[in-house]
């Protein structure tokens, strides 16, 4: 019963008066155009990991706090790091604590009494949302004994996103953009985390987000990185740091199209809203990084698996086709 989930976990579109954007989505036989003003999204937002060649370069673009550096423990003298991004008007601040992580879980599942015990002290909330950790891990990993052959998770629409780049954006950027450190690791923290909190709740994507980027580099919380830890880029500081800003990013566009679509646990799931909650998501990227992307359909082959596999997760109705 102990565990958390490991969660990674438009068409060009600028506005032509610089007061909202535009995206047309393609439904089945008809077009439909939704508008949204900048203030909802309020800035660029989203970070691409490979616009940042060093950390130093990261730390011109976010300011970084530390409290406690030199504090331990889950819940006494815990340290702590702030990160706000300022971008065109819009603040975003994630904060990482020192605390449990996905390790303390697996360790609790394959352990004894005593394991779970602890579990249970240090990380009370866990237990209290477990029913709701396992819906997201149903969602964020493709499970074809469960769910059937050619299951769909969240990494499936998030690189969908990415190879459904307008050819000619493609064209003129860095291959590295086109590469798991590139778009897709952007499009798959936002898009997890703006779902996750659309369904859910944001505190929940939090926590999940927090326990995952805890596991592999706890100097996270206290800034006291390694050499090492600095200059990879892909898998050390700035990767992780980018992700947490990212992760509340995503969070922000999940609470805008929680209200938009009037969203909740008990939401039936049907191909026209997943693909226009899809396609509102695109339209942030588009507009975040100025480039075109595929819209979805109602029809798509992905967007009716994964229409039935929500369903399903949230027990609205059996997984059929």
């Amino acid at each position: 019963m102990l565990f958390t989930a490991v969660i990674l976990i438009g068409c060009r579109q600028p506005a032509a008066d610089g007061s909202g954007i535009e995206l047309r989505t393609t439904a089945v036989g008809e077009t439909s155009t939704t508008s949204i003003d900048r203030d909802t999204f309020a800035g660029q937002g989203a970070l691409l990991l490979t616009r940042f060649h060093s950390f130093d370069v990261f730390k011109k673009h976010v300011k970084i706090e530390y409290f406690n550096p030199d504090g331990n423990g889950y819940y006494f003298n815990r340290s702590k790091v702030r990160l706000t991004h300022h971008s065109a008007g819009k603040v975003v601040v994630g904060e990482l604590n020192s605390g449990v992580n996905e390790l303390d879980f697996l360790n609790a599942q394959d352990g004894g009494y005593y394991e779970r015990l602890w579990l249970i002290l240090i990380a009370p909330y866990a237990i209290w949302a477990r029913k709701d950790l396992r819906r997201a891990f149903a969602l964020s990993r493709r499970r074809d004994v469960t769910f059937g052959e050619g299951d769909i998770a969240f990494y499936d629409l998030a690189a969908r996103m990415m190879y459904g780049i307008d050819p000619e954006d493609k064209r003129q950027m860095p291959p590295e953009d086109l590469t798991e450190q590139g778009y897709l690791n952007t499009f798959l923290h936002v898009t997890t985390q703006a779902f996750i909190t659309s369904i859910f709740s944001e505190k929940l994507a939090d926590f999940i987000a927090d326990s995952h980027e805890r596991r592999y580099i706890p100097e996270l919380v206290n800034g006291k990185f390694s050499q090492k830890q600095i200059n990879d880029i892909a898998n050390g500081a700035t990767d992780n740091y980018l992700d947490v800003i990212n992760n509340e990013w995503g969070q922000e566009l999940g609470k805008r199209l929680r209200e938009k679509y009037g969203i909740t646990r008990r939401t039936l799931w049907t191909p026209q809203l997943l693909s226009a909650y899809l396609n509102d998501v695109e339209r942030y990227f588009s507009w975040a990084f100025q480039i075109g992307i595929r819209p979805f359909r109602p029809d798509d082959e992905l967007v009716v698996r994964f229409t039935l596999k929500l369903n399903s997760v949230m027990n609205k109705a059996p997984l059929v086709r």
